[in-house]
């Protein structure tokens, strides 16, 4: 207990310390406001911590965009190799400016560069160039991409496009209309499947059936002469977490403001740089996407009629998202895997190699300007590219390790963790919790009344909401948005301010912060998390009630049929629908297999031997690539081919054995016929050498390097071995979970 004489110290002590926090949290808020009219008056505002070198501007194409392409010039003490593929950043432009994927040296592009690898970055400007579409900046990246690959015709590979949030999709989109274009493509805590969550835990899916639909949407881009201010989808996010936007994050300034300073004016530097976007381009977000959900079933087309099928993909996509992301969630981030795909074996008839990680704890943010997660998971990525090129189709989980000195061939480990790939089916991504069928017919009938508010809005209402607004109110009203005002009126323009540099001057002279013991400075934390608790408190019960608001009017079995949703029906309302033309194609690529089994040589064993021993281990390691690597620099088989030819060729014996693995692996002798035994020897001795490379081979994996020893004609096969599987005609039928 504090007798009377130590609570008047300490209270005295308080009011001097919380007046000094007060007058230098005002000077901080002013140093955001002039930062703030600094940033925006910029030409081509971002927040990059790097130089940038502008290869392409947008505004110059035939259809011309507000975005650029620009090379990022390594810093003094990096360096970067041009033999590496490039990594091409896409930021999201979802309300905020460009520049996130390089916000700080611990980032994406800091990572890549560490790596190596050249980079690049697509940003744009604050402005959209009238009547520009979703579908133009589309093809702008595509010119980008071109541009890059032919910047760097040496690089073994197409360049690794990550895309941020809202920009995962466009890439997404690109690809599917243009996989040529692609190397891996990294999609972080992007949506992809909009109506993907779990009861009671995400809410902001909601969102769109409670405003009625799009035409809200439309409202604002109507008021706006044309123009969506990106504003308001800043405060939608805003909104997810009161206690942070209302209290939390002024408080965690106030209460550190002799060290907070710094890093809260950059993360405001990118958080109150507001773009807009046209009403063309947030209609189609919203319609499409956010509400329609029609990404992940093929229903959207281009305008030439090109089909946006993300089965088109070609290159290997990692989805990187996070349990702590109540923007996006796994479900959002990784039922798209789910809308299109009944089994991993269709996953591997199209050829397509997912790879997915989820963070336990990290936020939205986080994903991509966390310095943990950039120096872990997109450190691994990098490091690890070309490894994740080469994986044969399937689904995939990235696990990370930390390194240790009892790992096997440390010096083939890259950083501090191990990663790993482990082989994964669609149970494992459904154990994630995702929609019923009820739900997806909730949802789908959200989607049909948007469209049926959307219709009666342009035909009733919108001719005299564009006819009552002009571009001078418009821009108005912009300046007047809440968020925008928050950041002016500290700004320069405020002449109640002008009193602060001299107190400021004086605070610091004499500046007497409180001790951390201090009976009021406690009390004042105390209060501090009791306002964090009620503001959650109220949060929680608000998303309470929208989700039990949305499922009472959508999950109605009346309202469901008005609009046209057959709440009878067994069948999800939105399903990719299945082509007869790729089941036909499959099955001549099938025949075209069994017809190669016996053609080719050693490496062709070699590869099919290490794919079916390597395999019994349900994933793969970064460390039995950096093998296969040191081979190929030291002169083994595979040196002559580049890694484009080299991945192909792991992918055709990949598949072959997915075809008929019995008798694939019976042809390995056919392959080996012209080779002497001292040549079996050695190519047997490289697969052992790659295998070991992960750890000690046991069980199953050590029985089938026995089997592939007698198959290379070494020694005669063992007691212990298992027999021949009997042949399998059907790659669904012969493709088994890590196989």
């Amino acid at each position: 207990m504090h007798n009377a004489p130590n609570m008047a110290s300490d209270a005295g002590a308080y009011l001097v310390d919380a007046a000094q926090r007060w007058t230098l949290f005002l000077d901080a808020l002013r140093q955001r406001g002039l930062q703030y009219e600094q940033h925006m008056a910029e030409p081509a505002p971002n927040v990059l911590d790097y130089k940038a070198e502008l290869i392409w501007d947008g505004r110059s194409l035939p259809r011309p965009v507000n975005y650029l392409l620009a090379r990022i010039v390594p810093p003094a003490d990096v360096r970067t190799d041009d033999a590496k593929r490039p990594f091409v950043v896409v930021d999201p432009r979802a309300g905020h400016g460009p520049g996130i994927g390089g916000f700080k040296a611990d980032s994406e592009i800091g990572v890549a560069m560490a790596a190596g690898h050249p980079c690049y970055f697509v940003g744009f400007l604050p402005a959209p160039m009238p009547g520009q579409t979703i579908e133009d900046i589309a093809r702008a990246e595509a010119v980008f991409l071109e541009r890059v690959a032919a910047r760097h015709p040496q690089a073994e590979g197409k360049p690794c496009v990550i895309g941020n949030c809202q920009a995962g999709w466009a890439v997404m989109m690109l690809a599917a209309v243009r996989p040529e274009l692609f190397g891996p493509i990294i999609i972080a805590g992007a949506p992809l499947s909009y109506w993907a969550g779990v009861k009671g835990v995400n809410p902001m899916r909601y969102s769109g059936g409670l405003l009625g639909g799009s035409w809200l949407t439309a409202l604002t881009s109507d008021l706006g002469a044309g123009i969506f201010d990106g504003a308001w989808l800043v405060q939608n996010f805003e909104n997810q977490n009161p206690a942070n936007t209302l209290w939390s994050k002024q408080y965690n300034l106030y209460s550190k403001v002799d060290t907070e300073v710094e890093r809260y004016l950059g993360f405001e530097k990118w958080w109150g740089g507001h773009v807009t976007l046209n009403a063309e381009e947030i209609q189609f977000i919203v319609d499409e996407l956010f509400i329609g959900n029609r990404l992940a079933c093929g229903e959207i087309s281009t305008s030439d009629g090109v089909q946006v099928d993300l089965r088109n993909i070609r290159s290997p996509i990692v989805a990187f998202c996070s349990r702590g992301d109540n923007i996006t969630p796994p479900q959002q981030a990784l039922d798209w895997i789910l809308d299109l795909y009944d089994s991993v074996d269709e996953i591997r008839s199209y050829g397509q190699t997912i790879v997915y990680a989820v963070h336990d704890t990290v936020g939205h943010l986080g994903i991509f300007v966390s310095g943990s997660v950039a120096k872990k998971e997109h450190e691994e990525f990098a490091s690890n590219i070309d490894f994740i090129d080469v994986l044969p189709p399937g689904l995939y989980e990235a696990t990370f390790t930390r390194k240790s000195d009892t790992d096997a061939d440390p010096e083939l480990i890259t950083g501090d963790w191990i990663m790993r790939c482990e082989a994964r089916d669609l149970d494992d991504i459904r154990a994630l919790g995702g929609n019923d069928l009820a739900d997806e017919r909730s949802f789908a009938a959200a989607a049909r009344v948007s469209e049926i508010n959307l219709s009666l809005y342009r035909a009733l209402v919108q001719p005299f909401v564009r006819a009552m607004t002009n571009p001078a109110m418009a821009e108005t009203m912009r300046k007047l948005h809440p968020l925008r005002l928050s950041y002016e009126m500290f700004g320069s323009q405020n002449p109640a301010l002008g009193w602060l540099d001299d107190a400021v001057a004086k605070v610091r002279e004499d500046r007497r912060p409180v001790a951390e013991d201090n009976a009021y400075l406690k009390a004042q934390e105390q209060v501090s998390r009791q306002i964090v608790e009620s503001l959650d408190g109220w949060r929680k019960a608000m998303e309470h009630q929208a989700e039990l608001v949305f499922r009472t009017v959508y999950g109605s079995p009346v309202l469901q049929a008005a609009v046209g949703v057959d709440s009878t029906s067994s069948r999800r309302p939105r399903t990719a629908s299945k082509s007869l033309l790729h089941a036909e194609l499959l099955a001549k690529k099938i025949e075209e297999l069994r017809a190669g089994f016996a053609r080719g040589g050693v490496l062709e064993a070699a590869l099919r031997a290490l794919l079916y021993v390597g395999s019994a281990r349900g994933g793969a390691d970064e460390r039995g690539f950096q093998a296969i690597k040191q081979l190929r620099r030291q002169g083994g088989h595979a040196r002559k081919l580049t890694l484009p030819q080299f991945k192909a060729l792991v992918r055709e014996q990949f598949s072959m054995l997915l075809a008929d693995r019995s008798a694939a692996l019976q042809a390995i002798p056919e392959l080996l016929r012209a080779e002497d035994a001292e040549t079996r020897a050695t190519a047997f001795a490289l697969v052992e050498q790659v295998l070991s490379a992960s750890g000690a081979l046991e069980g199953e994996t050590s029985a089938r390097l026995g089997e592939v020893r007698r198959l290379f004609g070494l020694d005669a096969p063992t007691q212990d071995e298992p027999e021949q599987e009997k042949p399998r005609g059907k790659l669904t039928v012969a493709a088994r979970r890590g196989d």
